[in-house]
């Protein structure tokens, strides 16, 4: 005769990694997350905190820290203060837990001097005005 097998109880996971110890939940939207922000090392840009990626790369954790009523994925403050590529990229990247349903389509950013497409989120630019400027036409100009 056999033993029914226990099942053990599912353990919380980070809902960006995986991982289930030191985790905490999201003031945001109350999901499961690394509890790692004290491990950032200031001005390394580094990306590799879960919890400081949600709630300085998505418009979830920006909808949060600016008192927005509502849910993020409609809200149209959380729309109109970023530039639409922006918004989109806010609210589609990896550091989500749900992806904008919706996000706003837009055309690429160029260089003003070189007319190379530059993507906002990632790549570095200067920017004076409307106009911006690729990494490499910003340092020629240096």
């Amino acid at each position: 005769m056999t033993r029914p097998v226990k099942k053990k109880a599912d353990k919380p996971r980070c809902g960006l990694c995986g991982k289930t110890k030191n985790l905490t939940k999201t003031e945001c939207c109350g999901n499961w997350i690394c509890d790692d922000e004290d491990r950032y090392v200031p001005f390394s840009f580094s990306r590799k905190s879960c919890s400081r990626n949600h709630r300085r790369y998505t418009l979830c954790g920006y909808h949060f820290n600016e008192g927005h009523e509502g849910d993020w994925k409609t809200c149209e403050q959380c729309r109109t203060d970023f530039e639409p590529e922006m918004v989109a990229w806010y609210g589609t990247n990896e550091y989500n837990f749900e992806k904008m349903p919706d996000p706003p389509t837009y055309e690429p950013t160029r260089c003003s001097k070189c007319k190379v497409v530059i993507k906002l989120a990632t790549d570095s630019y200067s920017r004076s005005g409307d106009e911006y400027r690729c990494r490499n036409c910003t340092e020629n100009e240096m």
